[in-house]
C-alpha cells in the first residue's frame, strides 16, 4: 500500500527540506574558502534556496486559507481538504467532498484535471 499524507503537509514539508538544503549548500561553500568566487556562489544558491522555501511557505499559506474545513469521519479532528480527494492530517483518513468518489479505493489521481472531464 502507497503512503499518502495530506497536500498541505507535503508541501510544508519540501518547504522545510528547501531550508535544510540550502544550509547545506551554504556550508559546502565554506570548505572552499581558499576561492572567494566559488564561496559565494555557493553562499548565493543556498540563500536563494531559503528564500524560495519562503515563497513556498507563502503560497501554502495562502492556498491553505481557501482549503475547506472539515471534521474528520475517523479521528474526529478538524482538518482541511485541498482538491476533490485528501488524506485527514491527524489520522490519514482518505476523505472526499465528491459524492462520485464516496466508497472509492484513495486515488491521488481524481485531483487531475484531465479526469474531471470524463
Amino acid at each position: 500500500m502507497a503512503k499518502y499524507s495530506s497536500k498541505i503537509n507535503k508541501i510544508r514539508t519540501f518547504a522545510l527540506s528547501l531550508v535544510f538544503i540550502g544550509f547545506i549548500i551554504m556550508y559546502v561553500g565554506i570548505f572552499f574558502r581558499s576561492s572567494v568566487l566559488v564561496m559565494s556562489v555557493f553562499m548565493l544558491l543556498g540563500v536563494l534556496s531559503i528564500m524560495l522555501s519562503t515563497a513556498v511557505y507563502f503560497w501554502i499559506g495562502m492556498l491553505s486559507t481557501k482549503a475547506v474545513k472539515v471534521i474528520c469521519p475517523n479521528c474526529e479532528q478538524p482538518t482541511k481538504i485541498l482538491g476533490r480527494v485528501d488524506m485527514c492530517m491527524h489520522c490519514r483518513e482518505p476523505l472526499t467532498l465528491d459524492k462520485n468518489l464516496e466508497g472509492k479505493d484513495f486515488n491521488e489521481s481524481y485531483n487531475r484535471k484531465a479526469l474531471k472531464q470524463k
